[in-house]
């Protein structure tokens, strides 16, 4: 009697702490990144901070994004590697954490490459991933880590560093590493100060200084960190090409704060000529939240594309932003090229990956060949609500005339975020505020603009996230990204033109469906 009544009471038990389980699961699926301001479509961690991409490869059918991660807690602290997989570079794998602070210190930002030759000798004459990143302790040094199983875990070289730390150069981190096919070595961008050194190497392990740029060139207002260096063609023409360097700077960027921005020249393996004016600057990205970027090594040549990655946020508020379980996102994947502006110049385009039809759900609203009054009332939005979306739309100007869109509205919270074109300013602009209950920065607020000059038709495509917005203008010479928040409640769209009217030859509205699958966990 007594053995049946224990095994009755093991029973309610078993029964109580799967239910206990499930019912927690349950409740942890349903809540799944959808926190307030979580960000549906963007890469974001599941919990704690995250700032500078990392270590961005492709390897044998998976795109890897590492990333600068704090698993202590929502604000920079000590550094590791997060990582996580992509088939798509839209779904993402959370995965275990791939490297983690040790004796020489704490792990700062790099990159990955694929050994495919096994240069380094650590894959038995096979191919496998290296990591090339900074260790931030005494001084700051770059190591090494490389991977036998695609990534899912690391082993750091016995001999790290392998550039020692420079106890004249304090600011020396953030290696890109690439092949370069010409000099068929391996060469490495490294930020030092306010220039970049070059390092060239046969093997990933011993390494030789070649030779540095960047005094006096470009934007000098903060310290120069996370370069990228990459060769495109011109207007799609393989035969004609230019090297593109791209350089982050920690302050004194275009919309206050830190910022990216780049030098298009010529790289001979050892050496890198500017075709700018040491006083040129060519931003990549003209709003306050584009910071860190980076592109993927070793995408495949028959894919063709220079896709790249940043952090999106700002150093004047990153570690106050009004999140809470998380602190940090990425931009949505570019795609980088080169082309001709209209005024003749080579610039750097840039535009979504074409994987983000994959997410498109539902059409709300679209119109064609219509014109739009300022004195139109009612708003021809008034009846468009709209959270996670993407907007593309033709707007010509047959006189001078302001008009733009108004996102993320709401009458009853106050709030809205503004894109706008400014004929008498010749420039477009997104303008966002804080709401007074959220209010976390003094440098948050703010009108960020790039100038659009001698044009009569706007051709723009805007991607609106939780928490953020990213507004791509004429075919992606012009880009400008901002976080924002507003309230859940803040819904609505307006079409605006202020003095005159304007002929809309197109506006398409369709709303994205979140990557995050609810329901992810597994009972045990």
């Amino acid at each position: 009697m007594r053995k049946k009544s224990l095994i009755i009471m093991s029973l309610v038990l078993i029964v109580g702490i799967v239910s206990a389980v499930l019912i927690n699961r349950y409740i942890v699926s349903k809540k799944y990144y959808t926190e307030e301001y979580r960000p549906q479509f963007h890469f974001s961690p599941e919990k704690n901070w995250m700032n500078d991409p990392n270590g961005m490869v492709y390897y044998e059918g998976e795109y890897h994004l590492f990333y600068q991660h704090n698993p202590h807690g929502t604000e920079w602290g000590p550094m590791y590697w997060g990582h996580a997989i992509s088939k798509d570079m839209i779904e993402w794998e959370h995965r275990p954490i791939a490297l983690e602070p040790d004796e020489l210190g704490t792990i700062f930002s790099g990159s990955a490459v694929v050994d495919w030759n096994d240069t380094s000798g650590f894959f038995d004459g096979g191919h496998g991933l290296v990591a090339i990143f900074t260790h931030n302790g005494e001084g700051q040094k770059q190591s090494i880590a490389y991977s036998k199983d695609k990534g899912r875990t690391w082993e750091k070289y016995e001999g790290n560093p392998v550039i020692p730390s420079d106890p004249d150069i304090r600011d020396f981190r953030d290696p890109k590493v690439l092949w370069h096919d010409k000099t068929e070595k391996w060469v490495m961008a490294l930020a030092a100060g306010k220039k970049i050194m070059f390092y060239g190497s046969d093997n990933l392990i011993d390494w030789e200084f070649l030779s540095e740029f960047g005094e006096g060139a470009g934007a000098q207002g903060g310290v120069w960190e996370c370069p990228d260096l990459f060769e495109l063609p011109i207007d799609g023409d393989p035969n004609n090409t230019k090297w593109v360097l791209q350089v982050d700077i920690g302050d004194g960027a275009i919309a206050g704060g830190s910022g990216a921005q780049y030098f298009i020249g010529e790289f001979d393996g050892t050496s890198f000529v500017s075709d700018d004016n040491p006083e040129d600057i060519n931003w990549l990205d003209y709003g306050a939240d584009f910071y860190a970027a980076q592109s993927f090594s070793d995408i495949p040549s028959e894919d063709g594309r220079r896709i790249m990655i940043a952090w999106m946020n700002n150093w004047l508020y990153a570690n106050r932003i009004p999140t809470e379980e998380w602190r940090g996102a990425a931009s949505f994947p570019r795609v980088i090229e080169l082309k001709t502006s209209k005024k003749g110049d080579i610039k750097v385009f840039q535009k979504p990956i074409k994987e983000l039809d994959t997410i498109t759900k539902t059409e709300l609203f679209k119109i064609e060949n219509q014109v739009v009054k300022a004195s139109d009332i009612p708003n021809i939005l008034e009846d468009v609500e709209a959270d996670v979306f993407q907007l593309t739309a033709e707007i010509v100007m047959e006189e001078p005339v302001n008009f733009g869109f108004k996102v993320r509205k709401s009458e009853e919270e106050g709030e809205e975020t503004v894109i706008g074109y400014s004929h008498s300013e010749q420039e477009l602009f997104v303008k966002r505020t804080q709401s007074d209950d959220d209010y976390f920065s003094p440098y948050f607020n703010g009108r960020h603009t790039v100038s659009i000059e001698d044009e009569n038709i706007i051709k723009i495509h805007i991607l609106v996230d939780k928490s953020s917005i990213e507004v791509f203008a004429q075919n992606g010479e012009f880009v400008i990204t901002d976080l924002i928040f507003p309230s859940g409640k803040s819904k609505g769209l307006e079409f605006y033109v202020e003095n005159g009217e304007v002929l809309i030859n197109s506006l398409e509205i369709k709303s994205l469906q979140s990557i995050w699958k609810k329901g992810m966990f597994s009972i045990f």
